[in-house]
């Protein structure tokens, strides 16, 4: 017989107990109610005496290390596109090769200058050389008085004329000269080459397309290793530092955790919104972390004093009496215990037996856990089946179950789950 479920809003998975508990392999003879007299089936865990591990839960958002946009100096039309979405490239490959018509011209013709000044230089050094000898030359005739003074003077006169003209040829060489360093360089950025080593990504460059300075063409960063983004605000700097460890998790890896350590922290807060940045250095060996994605993030600061513990699932807010609390089975405390023991039971069934709902003060809430007022150590709480006692059910059957089961059960999402049940219904 198929099972056909209709969901018509999201709901906690705890709301699905008269699926589950038929779905798992429970007694089908088994009262699953309490209504008309019949005795509802609960489960229950022990509640545990200990230190809580405080958090504070994040958003973080993912980029790779060295990210950053790839863009053209000049503008131009796309000749060649060298590289794909994905590719890896080393530092200084090219990537795009624009037009390079015109500036290829514009560099010959600043070669060519170059040359002009060039020649122009050395023949005013010339020049300047055959002043200076004549100068000499007049310089030791008037020595003997066969040169007069005007003579002389006139060929002084005639070199400081060369000394200004090879200053300026050698200005007009050095003018030359750069601007055709300006155009080679110009001619240079018609390639467009990786400034790292790294993975390419978000290629919007095409194959005649008309690009400007600046426009993105890629994105590139160093997958290998990933950068997380987080915003503290001003409470959180006085419990947060740099160094404490991170947990980070994500819908897109649902079966693994990621630890990290807090790297860095800005000193400065945004004077509008009272945050600032921190950041998680994060390898990335299995590339489970793409940039541009989000993920959960708890900072853990610390713990709390040692309390009495119970699963998040545990807590009820009871709709006849406004309070929040836990419904108990007193009388198990006196009479079962679990072993912590690693691995999972299988569950067994107890009862009926007495339930109570007891009023419980938060002391602390975790992401998992809560540390609460007004229970003990081995008192068993009902973790899943709160809506069938109510109304002044006094009794019920009970199916314990450890800690293990409870925190997985409370890190599904409702179609998990749903999905789960139908697959044992199903078989």
């Amino acid at each position: 017989m198929a099972v056909v479920f209709h969901v018509n809003r999201i709901v906690g998975p705890y709301f699905l107990l008269p699926v589950l508990l038929a779905a798992c392999g429970g007694d089908a003879g088994a009262p699953q109610s309490g209504r008309s007299g019949q005795v509802p089936t609960v489960e229950v865990t022990q509640a545990r005496f200990g230190a809580l591990p405080l958090e504070e839960r994040l958003s973080g958002v993912v980029r790779a290390r060295n990210q950053t946009d790839i863009t053209p100096e000049i503008g131009g039309m796309v000749m060649e596109v060298l590289v794909a979405d994905g590719q890896f490239v080393e530092q200084g490959q090219e990537l795009v090769r624009l037009r390079d018509t015109e500036h290829r011209e514009r560099f010959q013709q600043a070669r060519a200058g170059y040359d002009i000044a060039k020649a122009q230089t050395q023949q005013a050094q010339a020049l300047l050389n055959q002043r200076r000898n004549q100068l000499a030359r007049s310089q030791a005739l008037a020595a003997q008085n066969l040169e007069s003074v005007a003579d002389r003077e006139a060929l002084e006169a005639l070199v400081e004329q060369a000394e200004a003209g090879l200053s300026l040829a050698q200005a007009q060489e050095s003018q030359a000269a750069s601007v055709l360093r300006e155009r080679d360089t110009a001619l240079a950025n018609t390639t467009v080459k990786a400034p790292i080593s790294g993975t390419i990504g978000q290629r919007s460059a095409e194959v005649g397309q008309m690009v400007g300075p600046g426009q993105r063409l890629f994105i590139i960063g160093d997958l290998g290793r990933m950068h997380v983004d987080l915003m503290l605000n001003e409470p959180m700097l006085n419990r947060i530092r740099i160094g404490m460890t991170a947990v980070m998790t994500s819908p897109s890896f649902p079966d693994t955790v990621i630890r990290a350590t807090l790297n860095r922290i800005s000193p400065f807060l945004n004077p509008q919104s009272y945050s600032t940045t921190a950041e998680l250095d994060v390898p990335n060996a299995g590339r489970l972390l793409r940039p541009g994605m989000f993920v959960s993030v708890d900072i853990l600061y610390g713990q709390t004093e040692t309390a009495t513990l119970v699963p998040n699932s545990a807590l009820f807010k009871h709709p006849r009496q406004g309070s929040e609390g836990v419904f108990v089975a007193p009388a198990m405390a006196k009479e079962i215990t679990f072993e912590d023991e690693p691995g999972t039971r299988t569950p067994e069934l107890y009862g009926p037996t007495g339930v109570e709902f007891r009023s419980v003060r938060i002391i602390a809430r975790g992401r998992e856990v809560s540390a609460v007022a007004g229970l003990t150590k081995g008192d068993w709480v009902v973790t899943l089946g709160h809506q069938m006692l109510v109304q002044n059910v006094a009794e019920a059957r009970v199916r314990m179950v450890e800690w293990p089961h409870i925190l997985e059960l409370q890190r599904l999402q409702t179609r998990d789950l749903i999905r789960k049940v139908k697959a044992k219904t199903d078989s």
